[in-house]
């Protein structure tokens, strides 16, 4: 086979419509656009417009508030933490802090802490110390025999 040989499957490629080319394309004169008006002109852009009209998205009411000083802590959850148990990537015995989760991979980053929640199992007698936790949470850790302690975030630096 030869460079000159190579050709695509049959149907794969389109030609593109040229529109304007003539009452002999079947998309001469006007091409496809109708008579006149805004839309049958280059340059349009009318999303949302309703010609004069207050639109539906500045009519409806603005509710809620983003509280600007609020705390985002980075997510885990009970049963990840015994998986990474499981698998050699966490150590069980020593105390597992925020730092030893961000060693492991299993956070990325800190954020303004890390907040534990009981989703999962946890078999392992556990020595946690986070940020925050879920009731739940703490009480999943104790009853595997395990201590999650909650420790308040520094000061921001």
């Amino acid at each position: 086979m030869k460079l000159h040989e190579l050709s695509d499957n049959p149907g794969a490629t389109k030609k593109r419509t040229r529109v304007g080319r003539g009452p002999g394309s079947g998309k001469g004169k006007m091409g496809g656009r109708g008579i006149k008006g805004q839309k049958s002109r280059s340059g349009v852009a009318i999303n949302g417009y309703e010609g004069g009209q207050m639109p539906l998205y500045q009519r409806l009411p603005k509710r809620g508030f983003n509280k600007p000083n609020r705390k985002a802590f980075a997510v885990i959850n009970l049963g990840l933490i015994q998986k990474f148990v499981d698998e050699k990537k966490l150590d069980a015995s020593a105390a597992i802090t925020e730092d030893a989760l961000i060693a492991s991979g299993l956070v990325r980053r800190k954020k303004d802490g890390i907040r534990v929640l009981a989703k999962g199992e946890v078999s392992a007698k556990l020595n946690i110390e986070v940020t925050g936790a879920s009731k739940a949470a703490v009480e999943a850790v104790e009853k595997a025999g395990g201590s999650l302690t909650v420790k308040t975030a520094p000061a921001a630096e």
